[in-house]
C-alpha cells in the first residue's frame, strides 16, 4: 500500500495498452495502492489538453505521484524501483541487470512501437487495411525470435532466473497481445510459451490483465 502521509498514486491507463499493463504489474508486485484513471485511446482522450499536460506525446501510461509526473512505462518502472524498493524488479548482479534491460528493450523499442494505434492507423490509411496484421506479425515474430535466443541460457522459472524481474513485465503483455489480437503462432517460441504459463499463476500479473481493468468492456472477458 502507499506509504502513510503520502498522496495516492494515480495511473492514467487504457485497458488494452501493453505499456500500461507493465506498470500495473509493477504496482501490484510492489503492493502499491493507486487510483486508476482511464484514458480511452479509441475516443482520442489522449489528445485532450489536460492529458497532454501530463504527456505531450499523448501516450499512456502516465503516473502522478504527488507533484511528480512521469510518462513512458520504462521511466515509470525505474522511478518505482528507486522510490519503492520492495520486491525489486532488477537484480543486483550487473550481468543479469543488463540482460533485463536488453530484453525489456527488445519489446519496448523493437516490437511494441510497430503496433501502437497511431502506426496501425497510418498503415491502414496509407497502405491498406489488409497490411496491418502482416506488418505487426513480422515485427512480433522477429522480436520473439530474438528473445528466445537471448534468454535461452539464462531463463529459469521466469525470463532471467527464478525470480520475477523487469524483463517479465515487458514480455508477458507482449505475449498476451500477440496471442489475443495478432494471431501469433506461439508454437514457434517454446521458451516464451513456457513463461506465459508461469505468469498465469501469479496474481500480480493476472490482476493486471486487460480484461480485469475497470475500463474494459464486458465483451473483453470472453474475447
Amino acid at each position: 500500500m502507499a506509504e502513510s502521509g503520502e498522496s495516492k498514486l494515480k495511473l492514467y491507463s487504457y485497458w488494452r495498452s501493453s505499456c500500461s499493463q507493465r506498470v500495473r504489474i509493477a504496482l501490484n508486485l510492489k503492493g502499491l495502492d493507486y487510483e486508476y484513471i482511464p484514458v480511452n485511446l479509441l475516443k482520442g482522450e489522449q489528445k485532450n489538453p489536460d492529458f497532454l499536460k501530463l504527456n505531450p506525446l499523448g501516450h499512456v501510461p502516465a503516473l502522478v505521484d504527488g507533484e511528480i509526473v512521469i510518462a513512458d512505462s520504462f521511466a515509470i518502472l525505474m522511478y518505482l524501483e528507486e522510490k519503492y524498493p520492495q520486491h525489486p524488479l532488477l537484480p543486483s548482479d550487473l550481468q543479469k541487470k543488463a540482460l533485463n534491460h536488453q530484453a525489456s528493450n527488445v519489446v519496448c523499442s523493437n516490437i511494441q512501437p510497430h503496433q501502437n494505434l497511431a502506426v496501425l492507423n497510418f498503415i491502414k490509411e496509407k497502405v491498406g487495411p489488409d497490411e496491418v496484421i502482416p506488418w505487426v506479425q513480422s515485427h512480433i515474430n522477429k522480436g520473439f525470435a530474438a528473445l528466445e535466443k537471448l534468454l535461452k541460457d539464462c531463463a529459469g522459472k521466469y525470463a532471467t532466473g527464478d525470480e520475477v524481474s523487469m524483463a517479465d513485465l515487458f514480455i508477458e503483455p507482449q505475449i498476451l497481445g500477440a496471442i489475443k489480437w495478432f494471431n501469433i503462432d506461439m508454437t514457434q517460441f517454446p521458451l516464451l510459451s513456457r513463461l506465459h504459463e508461469a505468469y498465469s499463476e501469479l496474481p500480480a500479473f493476472q490482476n493486471a490483465m486487460p480484461e480485469n481493468q475497470p475500463d474494459a468492456p464486458p465483451s473483453s472477458v470472453t474475447s
